[in-house]
């Protein structure tokens, strides 16, 4: 059995249906259903079983659980930067992680995680998974970055695979249910339909309007390197996962009016509440990513968000 928590959220349901045109059925969704919208995402789907997030560590404490378990992809989370209570991210996203990554430990089995390229704050001390380029600036982040420390710690002693991956800017299908934290190809396409104007933020931190930019990279591309790592367990490591390349929120905008072939482009001021807290610029540094031997070219904007689109519309 391969089990996958946030099996309903975006990447876990992307990475469920790749499982699943491998020819994989015996997978364990964990999720919290209490968003009951995100059955759109697991409709097509199929699995051995469904699991509340609540009744996971529960449901391992079962004898037979320790024979079943074949690897544990972690993608559950609290995954909104704009929560601020700490007592409820660290439960969610640190105490959790530590106590499933214990039981995956105890039993010798893999476990794949999410961590988030957040991490690394307002990015002016790079993009390298190292300690001096971590930076977080909110309780989102700090959770995934003392995570990534508290393996850090144990990966010298480590039983079986330990792998974690920094998602960057993640778009594609199946997030229609993030709402406001849906990528900007997801916002930007619905706008363009609603009355043809993709809304960008104007100029901050030294960049002109739009020209922000981070590394975008499409949901595919991420599950291809979450299955890699599956496929090879005798790597582990915290890596980034991004296209390398940064590019502008224009760009988006740019790919999405070309996709709907109408649509304009207009700047509005730039949010107060995020002044100071929000990221102007990022690319991964992938060389570690490529140092254990993952050579699969990652998609452009133009490329991803066309073939997001296709699949959206």
């Amino acid at each position: 059995m391969i089990i996958v928590t946030g099996g309903a959220g975006f990447i876990g349901s992307n990475l469920i249906h790749a499982l699943n045109k491998r020819g994989e059925r015996d997978i364990l969704l964990v999720d919290n259903l209490s968003n009951g919208r995100k059955v759109l995402n697991i409709a097509d789907l199929d699995i051995a079983d469904y699991c509340d997030k609540h009744e996971l560590l529960d449901k391992l404490a079962e004898p037979d659980m320790r024979q079943k378990v074949r690897a544990v992809f972690h993608q559950g989370a609290c995954s909104a930067t704009t929560e601020w209570d700490g007592l409820y991210v660290m439960k969610n996203n640190y105490e959790y992680s530590k106590q499933l990554l214990q039981w995956c430990q105890a039993v010798r089995v893999p476990f794949i995680y999410a961590s988030s390229a957040s991490v690394y704050g307002n990015g002016h001390k790079g993009f390298r998974v190292d300690r001096a380029c971590e930076q977080p600036i909110n309780m989102y982040a700090y959770s995934k970055f003392q995570f990534d420390q508290y393996v850090r710690r144990i990966l010298p002693m480590a039983t079986s695979q330990i792998v974690g991956f920094r998602y960057f800017n993640v778009y594609g299908p199946r997030e229609q249910h993030k709402g406001a934290m849906s990528s900007t190809a997801f916002h930007f396409s619905q706008q363009i339909i609603k009355d043809q104007v993709a809304r960008l933020f104007a100029g901050c931190d030294g960049y002109g309007d739009g020209g922000q930019q981070r590394d975008f990279v499409y949901v595919g591309d991420v599950v291809d390197v979450n299955l890699w790592f599956l496929d090879n367990p005798q790597q582990s490591g915290i890596f980034n996962v991004g296209t390398g390349k940064a590019e502008p929120f224009n760009a988006v905008a740019e790919a999405v009016i070309a996709w709907h072939g109408q649509g304009r482009i207009e700047y509005i001021p730039f949010p107060e509440h995020l002044k100071g807290a929000y990221q102007s610029y990022t690319q991964a540094d992938l060389s570690g990513l490529r140092a254990v031997g993952y050579d699969q070219p990652f998609l452009s904007v133009k490329d991803g968000v066309r073939r997001y689109l296709e699949q959206l519309n």
